[in-house]
């Protein structure tokens, strides 16, 4: 079996970059190898609408099945690449099929961070990664009244909004000192223990976990201090582990990750990686190397690589975003707020509509806007052209930041 470009990985990086190919006008043969039984869908609402029954599977699909099929995209659902022949141009998959190829492009995401405690596998303990992990939980809900969610990032707080609206009793478990406290600065952070505390989550910072408790089913998880908290259900949102083994065996350059450089190229011949399991330095993070776990980064990615694939050799660079929904706040985050040294508060929280600038050495690098779309949609340019304005007029609402931006070029 022979693809001229075969994709590894059906997420949103994958699947964008077998579309743009086609759009491109690549008339060779592509296949996806997908290790779910799925074809191609969204991710994000899987802690979202798709948990909370508002949108059903077919709705968050990335494209129909017969898309697929009409533009001759192989889908080799249920299979996992397990080795890479680098020099062979070649994979073997988990039922030992081998396939060639032109071109790789590695788009395989990661997969959830266990929890490692006593306990860890019991049933009743989830992650929230694929539609099957959802389905999972969405079947035992009947018999479910508390729930606790390991870890306050963005999978766990989105997953505690929707059982709070279901009626769920909630506790959200943290290690650090805030929420958020990876991606997001202390102001944000306390705005939302605020909020998910005032819809009745018992939330909880500084705490260790020894065990899930039970015998076959959890029961309750266990803490440091000896308390156990009662649990029918617990979910665990810690992070993913880059799904990159494959390809490190086979003497990729990496580590946290797969390392790429400016064009998606790894350092083996032929193959590409995008998505959440690339390591790449990147222009809006001062050229720190970091993988970026968004969609907006696996597109935008996919998007350079097909262009490089069809002529035309593209460097990757775009600024990244990010959204989240809890309860009625929408938060949109654009740029990398990582290194920042100061931040600027524009709006009230107290009215829950507001943005977080941050700024490193007096320039705009990321905005986290809660309720705040019009300064989400005019903060980009600040970003994108690295503007020095003052916090004061970063805090004045009156003026709006497409205002201001243009008052800052001009000079």
């Amino acid at each position: 079996m022979h693809y001229d470009i075969l994709i590894v990985g059906g997420g949103h990086g994958g699947a964008q970059a077998a579309i743009a190919l086609r759009q491109a006008k690549f008339e060779g043969s592509i296949a996806i190898v997908n290790a779910e039984p799925e074809y191609p869908y969204e991710r994000p609402p899987l802690s979202k609408d798709y948990f909370a029954g508002d949108k059903a599977f077919e709705r968050i699909m990335i494209r129909p099945a017969a898309f697929w099929e009409e533009r001759s995209v192989d889908m080799l659902l249920g299979q996992r690449v397990e080795t890479v022949d680098a020099a062979a141009h070649s994979v073997a998959t988990s039922d030992g099929t081998v396939i060639t190829y032109g071109h790789m492009i590695w788009a395989t995401g990661g997969d959830p961070r266990q929890l490692p405690v006593t306990g860890g596998d019991l049933r009743g303990v989830h992650v929230v990664r694929t539609r099957a992990d959802v389905d999972h939980m969405v079947e035992g809900l009947d018999d479910v009244a508390d729930v606790v969610i390991v870890g306050g990032g963005y999978i766990g707080l989105e997953a505690a909004a929707v059982l709070r609206k279901m009626g769920k009793k909630v506790t959200v478990l943290e290690a650090m000192d805030r929420v958020l406290a990876r991606v997001a600065g202390e102001p944000l952070s306390r705005f939302y223990e605020s909020e998910h505390r005032s819809h009745g989550v018992d939330l909880r910072l500084n705490v260790g976990i020894t065990a899930i408790e039970g015998d076959d089913v959890a029961t309750g998880v266990r803490l440091a201090d000896g308390e156990v908290i009662p649990a029918q259900m617990v979910i665990v949102g810690i992070g993913i582990i880059p799904s990159v083994a494959p390809l490190l065996t086979a003497g990729a350059a990496g580590g946290a990750g797969v390392d790429v450089d400016a064009y998606c190229r790894t350092s083996l011949p032929d193959i590409f990686a995008i998505g959440d399991c690339a390591a790449h330095a990147n222009s809006f993070a001062g050229g720190n190397v970091m993988r970026v776990e968004s969609v907006q980064n696996a597109n935008d990615m996919a998007n350079a690589v097909a262009k490089s694939l069809t002529g035309v050799l593209t460097e990757y660079h775009a600024v990244p975003w990010f959204w989240s929904n809890q309860y009625d706040l929408r938060l949109q985050t654009v740029g990398i707020s990582a290194g920042y040294d100061a931040t600027v508060l524009r709006g009230d929280l107290d009215a829950r509509s507001f943005s977080l600038i941050y700024l490193k050495s007096g320039r705009v690098i990321a905005l986290d806007c809660v309720n705040a779309t019009k300064d989400y949609v005019q903060g980009r340019a600040f970003v994108t052209e690295g503007l020095s304005p003052s916090a004061e007029q970063l805090a004045n609402t009156e003026v709006p930041l497409k205002e201001l931006a243009a008052e800052l070029t001009a000079t």
